[in-house]
């Protein structure tokens, strides 16, 4: 199976004048609404100011590809006593036998920006943990728990950017970056991927000890896991982040796996550089592209969304997919 990536269409960029715009995560309400959940922080703050002051927004479109139109703040500020109080980031949303499941990073700390554009806040940073909210529609009301769904272990700084899927009749699997202990702090690593299986979307997680799809020599490889499971196991897309899975650094890359612990690097697809092609003719080409979700609709993948930016210019980016299936010869059929 591949992907293809098809033209973006002129009503599939959301971006906010007064806003960076970055991950996003859609899904359909039962009325056939498309419901989208998306980073955000003011940019008078400055772009390194997600760590400590990003929010879940919501928009909502009568189309996938959108236009999407904000409509409230799923996951606001709560105070700096809770572990998700001051920054909710990286959303991730699901359904599930009638309910909606929105998992995402969550941190609290001092509540500082930075003033350096090169620098963040690293209390915020190292205080990420991963959470779920759940609500009986998408418009809310979300009900947010009162400890992370998963924290980082002994030999971990944080975790973050929880990917979820489910395989009918058997438990779900999470997978999320971690970051060790093991070298210098504030940043700490090397930065590792973890999986963690539940009978229940709302936990408890049961994590596996060793890291997955690890490259030997690189202490960050990749990042941004999106996570599903189709007609011949799990797929995974992640960013590259130096090259070490298909050559090129900062790529989208799609693995293969039939349990989720062992994914098969000897077979690679490379999904996206940072160029896009839009349907008004324009090639453009991004400083980043990266947080890749799927919109995933009767089984197969029909919408990517990616966060993209180019200088202080952020937005989100719905970009229609065709799927090619394969043959054991490697024919599209």
């Amino acid at each position: 199976m591949r992907l293809l990536l098809q033209p973006v269409p002129d009503e599939s960029v959301f971006c906010d004048s007064e806003y960076f715009i970055w991950g996003a995560s859609m899904v359909r309400d039962p009325e056939g609404w498309c419901h989208l959940f998306y980073s955000r922080w003011k940019k008078e703050y400055g772009f390194n100011a997600w760590v400590s002051h990003s929010e879940v927004a919501h928009a909502v479109s009568e189309n996938p590809t959108g236009p999407y139109r904000h409509v409230d703040v799923a996951l606001s500020a709560r105070g700096t006593s809770y572990w998700d109080g001051c920054c909710t980031h990286n959303p991730t949303v699901h359904e599930a036998d009638g309910r909606f499941y929105l998992f995402y990073m969550g941190n609290t700390g001092d509540g500082k920006r930075e003033p350096d554009s090169r620098s963040w806040n690293w209390t915020h940073r190292n205080n990420q943990r991963i959470g779920v909210a759940v609500a009986e529609h998408p418009s809310g009301p979300w009900k947010r728990m009162g400890q992370p769904l998963i924290a980082p272990d002994e030999s971990e700084l944080m975790v973050s950017n929880p990917a979820v899927a489910r395989r009918p009749g058997d438990p779900w699997t999470l997978i999320y970056k971690a970051v060790k202990k093991e070298r210098p702090l504030p940043f700490g690593g090397p930065v590792v991927h973890r999986v963690a299986f539940a009978d229940n979307p709302a936990g408890p997680f049961r994590a596996e000890p060793l890291p997955i799809f690890g490259k030997n020599g690189d202490d960050f490889p990749a990042e941004d896991p999106f996570l599903w499971f189709g007609q011949d196991g799990f797929r995974i897309i992640l960013k590259d982040m130096n090259g070490s899975f298909s050559g090129m650094e900062r790529s989208l890359v799609m693995l293969r796996s039939a349990d989720a612990i062992n994914w098969d690097l000897s077979e690679v697809q490379q999904l996206s550089g940072r160029s896009l092609c839009f349907e008004n003719g324009e090639m453009r080409t991004f400083d980043f592209l990266e947080r890749a979700q799927l919109f995933i609709e009767n089984g197969e993948p029909s919408i990517l969304f990616c966060a993209a930016r180019s200088g202080t210019e952020t937005m989100n980016l719905h970009i229609p997919l065709t799927m090619i299936h394969e043959d054991e010869t490697g024919q599209g059929n």
